[in-house]
């Protein structure tokens, strides 16, 4: 999928929900990135956009939670499988290579 929405499976929303509110840099891959999330007041919508630190690649995306408590992921332009390892992998705090 490339841009399109998709569900959600409970260890994707455990980790995202363990993932820290504004800026943080960390490990994923074993390289380093910097990671921005937002949460909206009402908790309806996350937004997270990452960037590789000194390299071309990133993740961005938003999940939308809908009415009945399902949640959508709307990845930018990039596959949800992407955007799924990344909220699985990424490590914050972590330094590569330590």
């Amino acid at each position: 999928m490339n841009g399109t929405s998709a569900s959600v499976t409970p260890g994707f929303e455990q980790a995202l929900a363990g993932l820290p509110d504004g800026y943080v840099e960390g490990d994923f891959q074993e390289r380093q990135w910097g990671s921005t999330i937002q949460r909206s007041d009402d908790g309806r919508r996350v937004w997270l956009y990452a960037e590789e630190l000194g390299g071309t690649d990133l993740v961005s995306f938003n999940l939308y939670v809908l009415s009945e408590g399902r949640s959508v992921l709307k990845p930018c332009e990039m596959s949800s499988e992407k955007v799924t390892e990344f909220v699985l992998g990424f490590v914050p705090g972590a330094r590569s290579g330590e």
